[in-house]
C-alpha cells in the first residue's frame, strides 16, 4: 500500500513492530516517512524519541520528546520518555519533574510506567527515587514479580538487606522460575558467608540461566567445597562449559579497557565482588499518609502478600494462623521453627524473647516486612 494511504496509526504500528525486533534504523525511517505526511502526530514523535533512546542518541531523543510535548503537554508516554532522555544527558531535576507530573496526572496506577521510571532512575544512580517508583509499581500490582525483584535489588544497593531478602523471596513466591532474582539472592547469601543456603539457590538454576561469570564461579566453588568434588567431576562439566562460553580466551586490549572501566572517579577500584543489577535499575508515597489509629498498632506484610495488623502479640498470632501447616504446634514451637528456617536461609538469628523482637528479627531475615 502506498504511504499516501497509510494513517498515522499505521506508521506507528509498523514502527513499533520494527522497534520490538531491534531494527531501530528501519523504525526511524518509517517514523520519518509518517511525520512527512502527519507532522502533528504525537505518537510518531514519541516513537522517534524512543528509537533514538535505543540508539543512545540522547540529544535527538530529547528533541523528539520536546516536539511531542509541544503538541500534548501531558502525554504520559512523552513525559516518561522525556524523563529517560533527560537522565541520559544529566538533567536529573528535569527528569524528576517529568516523572512527578505522571503522578500528578494519576498514572501511579500504571505499574508498567512506574517500572519504566524506576529503571531509568536506578540506572542513573538515584536509588531512593527509584525505590519510590518501584514501590508504586508494586502497590499498583501486588503480584508483579518484576516490581518485587526491583525492590529487592534497590533495597540491597541501599544497604537494607532485610528488605532485599524479603522482596527477593516475595519475587520467588510469585514466580519460582524468576531465575534472575534467585541468582541475585544466591549471590547475596554467598557474600554473607551462608554457603549452604547460597548453593541451594544456585542449584535451582541451570547453567544457561547465567549470563554473568560470578554466579557460575561461585556455584562451581561451592559444589567442589561442600560436596568435595574433583576438578574434573562430571557434576561440574555443564557449569564449566557455560563458564567457557561466557569467558573466552583473554584479550590484552579488552583487559586494559576493563581495568580502566573498573576505576571509580576518585581513582580507586570498584569491589569486584560487588553485586550489580542485571542490566536494569526514601520518601513516603504521595497520597498514602496513614490514618491515625491505635498507638500500638503495627502492620506486617508476609511473603504470601497478606497484610497483618495489630499489636506485636496479635500479629504473631495472626502469623501463626496464616501458616496452616503449623496449627498443631504451640506458639513457641512455631517461633522456633520459623527462626530455624530463617537462620538456615539467611544466617540471621531471630530472637525468641518476645513478639516484637521475633517479628523485627524475622524482618531482618526477610521472612516478612514491617510496613508500620
Amino acid at each position: 500500500m502506498s504511504d499516501a494511504f497509510l494513517s498515522s496509526d499505521d506508521f506507528d504500528e509498523q514502527a513499533h513492530q520494527l522497534y520490538n525486533q531491534g531494527r531501530y534504523d528501519e523504525a526511524l525511517e518509517t517514523l520519518k516517512d509518517g511525520l512527512a505526511i502527519y507532522p502533528s502526530a504525537v505518537e510518531l514523535h514519541i516513537g522517534m524519541g524512543y528509537a533514538h533512546l535505543a540508539r543512545e542518541e540522547f540529544a535527538w531523543s530529547r528533541r523528539a520528546f520536546e516536539q511531542a510535548l509541544a503538541l500534548d503537554a501531558d502525554h504520559e508516554d512523552a513525559l516518561a520518555g522525556m524523563g529517560e532522555a533527560l537522565l541520559a544527558v544529566g538533567d536529573q531535576a528535569g527528569a524528576l519533574q517529568r516523572f512527578e507530573r505522571l503522578l500528578q496526572l494519576g498514572f501511579q496506577e500504571d505499574h508498567e510506567m512506574m517500572l519504566q521510571a524506576g529503571r531509568a532512575l536506578f540506572r542513573s544512580g538515584l536509588l531512593a527515587q527509584a525505590y519510590r517508583y518501584f514501590d508504586l509499581a508494586q502497590t499498583a500490582d501486588a503480584n508483579c514479580s518484576e516490581a518485587a525483584a526491583c525492590l529487592g535489588y534497590v533495597s540491597h544497593r541501599l544497604g537494607r538487606d532485610g528488605g532485599a531478602f524479603f522482596w527477593l523471596k516475595r519475587t520467588l513466591a510469585i514466580d519460582p522460575k524468576y531465575v534472575e532474582a534467585r541468582i541475585y539472592l544466591a549471590n547475596m547469601l554467598y557474600d554473607r558467608g551462608e554457603s549452604g543456603a547460597a548453593l541451594t539457590h544456585f542449584e535451582k538454576t541451570d547453567p544457561d540461566d547465567h549470563f554473568d561469570e560470578l554466579g557460575l564461579w561461585r556455584t562451581i566453588e561451592l559444589k567442589k567445597t561442600l560436596y568435595r568434588l574433583a576438578d574434573d567431576d562430571l557434576e561440574l562439566s555443564a557449569w564449566v562449559a557455560r563458564l567457557g562460553e561466557l569467558a573466552p580466551e583473554p584479550d590484552p586490549t579488552e583487559d586494559l579497557l576493563a581495568e580502566i572501566e573498573a576505576q571509580q572517579p576518585d581513582g580507586t577500584v570498584r569491589d569486584p565482588n560487588q553485586l550489580e543489577l542485571f542490566g536494569v535499575l526514601m520518601a513516603d508515597l504521595p497520597g498514602m499518609q496513614r490514618k491515625h489509629g491505635r498507638a500500638d498498632a503495627h502492620q506486617v506484610a508476609t511473603l504470601g502478600g497478606s497484610l497483618l495488623r495489630g499489636t506485636w502479640d496479635e500479629i504473631l498470632l495472626q502469623l501463626k494462623a496464616a501458616e496452616h501447616a503449623t496449627e498443631h504446634l504451640s506458639l513457641s514451637e512455631f517461633m522456633a521453627g520459623l527462626a530455624r528456617s530463617g537462620r538456615e536461609e539467611t544466617g540471621v538469628i531471630i530472637p525468641l524473647t518476645d513478639a516484637e523482637a521475633f517479628i523485627r528479627g524475622s524482618a531482618e531475615a526477610g521472612v516478612l516486612r514491617i510496613v508500620q
